[in-house]
């Protein structure tokens, strides 16, 4: 499974449009060579280069087996059209929370999910919960990492 982004590549450097520095919205992103047996996605973004540890900048769940990519700038919605939810990321708010790094350069790992079986979650759950609920259930996973410097 392989997931990249048409804004950039693997290691680059992330647009300031994506970031606190503009207007914070989510990159667009797309996965292929998914399993044929998936039945849903997760997506979960973040820092491990943050100075209290591994911050949270997107939790994103309950993604339909048929979807294969995220428009920019998905709303900061808990339930999305397309039956995914979001979760809570260490900002304290639900959806999409861009790099803002208050020193140096950072890395920011978009991970994706593909999971066996169709799991119920409820809105709002954070990261470390939703890693619970899916362990046992990934059957591939793919990463994509950019980076930002203030």
């Amino acid at each position: 499974m392989e997931i990249t982004s048409p804004i950039f590549k693997e290691g680059d450097i992330i647009p300031s449009q994506y970031t606190c520095d503009g207007p914070d919205i989510s990159p667009p992103l797309v996965w292929d060579d998914v399993p044929k047996s998936a039945k849903g996605f997760v997506l979960i973004c973040d820092d491990p280069d943050a100075p209290m540890g591994i911050w949270v900048h997107w939790v994103l769940y309950h993604l339909p087996a048929d979807v294969k990519k995220l428009p920019e700038n998905v709303p900061p919605d808990e339930e999305l059209e397309n039956g995914a939810m979001q979760g809570k990321n260490d900002f304290g708010r639900i959806g999409y929370g861009g790099p803002c790094p208050p020193s140096g350069t950072h890395r920011y790992y978009f991970k994706l999910y593909a999971l066996d079986e169709e799991l119920s979650f409820e809105p709002g759950m954070e990261k470390d919960q939703l890693l619970e609920a899916i362990d046992g259930h990934v059957l591939d996973e793919a990463t994509l990492m950019g980076r930002y410097q203030r």
